[in-house]
């Protein structure tokens, strides 16, 4: 007889790493895994920040995306701690203006570094650690803003968050057999510091809620082997296709 799939999976004894979770999305992410029994390694640039967590199942390490001496002791000192890996959730990111008229190309280069070289660097070290747990999961943290343009929205933002989307895919292919699965999820505007100021963003009561972007992760984590979402598109306003 074969083996029956199952229709989800456990959050008992699974560890997630989560990048730039003291605030915002990422927070809201680590509280919600959290609440349901996943042990969570947290890394962020304050760890002092983060408060409220059970240290028996929680790590809070240092991290910042844009240093690539960062990566392999936050991923050391979670597998010292708690000895496996089974979900990785890129979310550390930075938004900055720039357009073809105006703004500095050093912008660029920093989106570069923190958005796309951060989480390329974490999902090349956690891949074999993810690949032994058979069903390692990756969910990078991307945006609308990854799926088109529009006018008005930072081009080194799109430019990194349609790389992340491409990345993600590259790392589907490379987990695929061991039991990897990645989503690229893509929210419109989520509720936090990231977007306040951003010119002509949603306004606030028609924003995503961070704890909607955690409830989708923890869905994400729950499905089997058998149910991959790629992408998964969260719009806040009405557009012709996405």
């Amino acid at each position: 007889m074969s083996e029956v799939s199952p229709r989800s999976i456990a959050p008992d004894g699974r560890v997630i790493m989560i990048s730039g979770a003291s605030r915002g999305i990422g927070l809201a992410i680590a509280r919600r895994l959290a609440e349901d029994g996943y042990c969570v390694s947290l890394g962020v640039r304050r760890p002092s920040d983060v408060k409220g967590f059970d240290p028996a199942t929680t790590l809070v390490h240092a991290f910042d995306a844009s240093k690539p001496g960062d990566t392999e002791p936050w991923l050391a000192a979670t597998l010292a701690r708690f000895g496996r890996l089974d979900g990785l959730i890129n979310n550390a990111g930075i938004l900055r203006a720039l357009d073809l008229r105006s703004g500095d190309e050093s912008v660029l280069d920093e989106m570069w570094a923190v958005n796309v070289k951060g989480p390329y660097r974490l999902i090349r070290l956690a891949l074999p650690h993810l690949e032994k747990s058979g069903h390692g999961r990756i969910i990078n943290v991307a945006s609308t803003d990854g799926k088109r343009y529009r006018d008005g929205v930072s081009i080194a933002y799109a430019m990194t968050k349609h790389a992340v989307i491409a990345l993600s895919h590259a790392a589907k292919f490379a987990g695929w057999e061991h039991g990897v699965r990645v989503t690229a999820l893509c929210p419109g505007a989520v509720n936090t510091q990231l977007v306040a100021s951003v010119p002509g963003v949603t306004p606030s009561a028609n924003r995503i809620q961070p704890e909607t972007i955690g409830d989708t992760v923890s869905f994400l984590l729950s499905l089997p082997n058998t149910a991959s979402v790629a992408e998964l598109v969260m719009n806040t306003r009405l557009e012709s296709w996405i």
